[in-house]
């Protein structure tokens, strides 16, 4: 049991101490993704430091009978894997408005939510062209959500998403 736990706390050891890229200054472009209907995002991210960034995320969501606008930000370490290759991982939190227009409500009820959101993923950026692909798995976690005016059936929402950036 012991050799089990000390290897384990080596594999966290090495993958917290792989070599970091260095990350774009600045990138901007569209994360597109699937949660509570299909949506888009203004993706912006800010280069901190080699390894760390902050991603600003502007979106809105459609489904047939709910539409949703919602900003997130998030604070992100960055590890490299091999070449353009890194993955990723984060925290953060958000707000949004809803509207809900469908049959049998002739109220349009609608509402603000708060929501606290992981982020984990892996990106290419390609050396011959300033283009950065990834691709994301960000759970949501909604904090208002209760009451007769709820967002979701639920309060947690999974998120995955492709995005195209431009680095600069």
């Amino acid at each position: 049991m012991k050799k089990i736990i000390l290897s384990a706390f080596m594999l966290i050891g090495l993958a917290f101490s792989a070599q970091a890229q260095d990350i774009s200054k600045n990138a901007l472009g569209l994360r597109l993704g699937d949660n509570d209907g299909f949506g888009g995002e203004v993706s912006y991210q800010r280069g901190l430091s080699k390894n760390n960034r902050l991603e600003l995320d502007l979106g809105w969501r459609n489904s047939r009978d709910v539409d949703a606008i919602k900003i997130v930000g998030l604070y992100q370490w960055v590890w490299n894997i091999e070449g353009g290759f890194n993955w990723y991982a984060g925290v953060g939190g958000g707000l949004g408005s809803w509207s809900y227009n469908g049959p049998g409500n002739p109220d349009n009820d609608g509402g603000v939510f708060l929501l606290a959101a992981g982020d984990i993923g892996i990106e290419y950026n390609f050396k011959e062209a300033p283009i950065q692909l990834s691709l994301d798995f960000r759970p949501e976690l909604y904090l208002n959500n209760s009451g007769d005016n709820k967002f979701r059936e639920d309060n947690f929402g999974p998120d995955v998403a492709l995005g195209i950036r431009y680095r600069f």
